[in-house]
């Protein structure tokens, strides 16, 4: 049986790419969006056939919506070779709004306790899977370059892609420990990838990349097992330079920079 990959935001942007691409590589999909008419439909036009995919109905803010959708997909599909938890929000704020504050706490539930979620219901059985039939897995979680320094305004979103990138590798140091290595967790901080999400900004955004780029780098990635990149390469490097600058450097060469649209500006 084809392996079989779990998507989560998959009804747009990078998610969609990912599904597409992995498609291609001879995996099943299972793919996780609020919108699952709209995934439908999709899978209808990308050819993709009935046998190779499943919808599942669930939103990434409710905890038990996304393990009932993990269930679901072990019931129906199996295990998942690699779980990707891809679903985000981007959101800008200001702490001077009251109202912004519950904000920062909607990115941070999807964001964040979102991808715990995501991975929770499928650890334990990656693992007794790994022990009894040596069969290992991915567990991948889409940071952002974001999360590297922080942007006036971005608050809530670098701050909650600072603390994927955390809790990520926390978790791969918890996993390895239990499996060896075998169930990798693979962290991605993508640069500016051309999406809804994105069109949004106000702002320019250096090494702009077609989702469908983005894709297939990301892919490459997963299989080998990578722990950490950013893609593409030149956005790692510009965010190494970033963080090395002393506090006040980084601060003028901010100011003026538009910032993040608010919620109620979107």
């Amino acid at each position: 049986m084809n392996k079989l990959v779990f998507i989560t935001g998959a009804s747009s942007g990078i998610g969609q790419a990912l599904a597409l691409r992995f498609f291609q590589a001879g995996y099943r999909l299972a793919l996780v969006a609020r919108r699952a008419d709209a995934m439908t439909q999709w899978a209808s036009q990308a050819a993709i056939p009935e046998h190779a995919y499943q919808v599942y109905a669930a939103d990434v803010s409710v905890s038990n919506s996304l393990v009932l959708a993990a269930q679901d997909c072990m019931a129906k599909q199996g295990l998942p070779d690699v779980v990707i938890a891809n679903a985000g929000i981007s959101i800008g704020m200001d702490t001077a709004i009251r109202e912004d504050i519950e904000v920062m706490a909607q990115v941070f539930l999807t964001n964040n306790i979102g991808m715990a979620a995501t991975f929770h219901p499928f650890i334990t059985p990656l693992l007794l899977r790994y022990q009894t039939q040596g069969i290992g897995a991915r567990l991948v979680g889409i940071a952002s370059v974001a999360g590297v320094r922080g942007l006036p305004g971005h608050g809530a979103y670098c701050a909650s892609k600072a603390a994927v990138i955390s809790y990520c590798e926390s978790l791969r140091g918890e996993l390895r420990q239990s499996s060896h290595g075998a169930v990798k967790v693979v962290t991605l901080c993508p640069g500016y990838v051309d999406t809804p999400l994105t069109r949004q900004n106000r702002y320019a955004m250096p090494f702009l990349m077609s989702p469908e780029r983005f894709a297939e780098e990301a892919y490459s990635a997963i299989e080998r097992g990578t722990s950490y990149i950013v893609i593409p390469w030149q956005m790692g490097v510009l965010a190494k330079l970033l963080r090395a600058l002393p506090n006040a450097i980084f601060d003028r060469l901010l100011a003026g920079r538009p910032r993040k649209n608010r919620q109620m500006t979107n």
